[in-house]
């Protein structure tokens, strides 16, 4: 599974099917594998609170992401997040943008 499976119709998907599809792209994705389960937790919590904020109709800005990123670059080391992987969020995250 690469991105762009994870990506798909991410907006109307459920909860349990972004979830498994998250575990798919981590244990299939060369880019993802170093993934640990905090890390890959920390992913779906902000892929939750988007899809939540899409759900009641507010919708999510490029402020919204960049403040977001901004709290991971901060905590960049304490997560042990890479350059690859913060790029990879990015990614996700711009695809919930209204």
């Amino acid at each position: 599974m690469n991105l762009d499976d994870f990506l798909k119709d991410i907006k109307s998907q459920p909860s349990y099917i972004i979830e498994r599809r998250l575990n798919a792209l981590v244990r299939q994705n060369y880019h993802f594998k170093h993934l640990n389960e905090e890390n890959k937790d920390l992913v779906f919590s902000l892929v939750k609170k988007y899809k939540e904020k899409l759900r009641t109709g507010i919708g999510v800005s490029q402020y919204v992401i960049n403040r977001d990123m901004y709290k991971l670059y901060q905590k960049r080391y304490d997560e042990d997040l890479t350059e690859v992987d913060r790029k990879h969020i990015r990614e996700i995250l711009e695809s919930f943008k209204s």
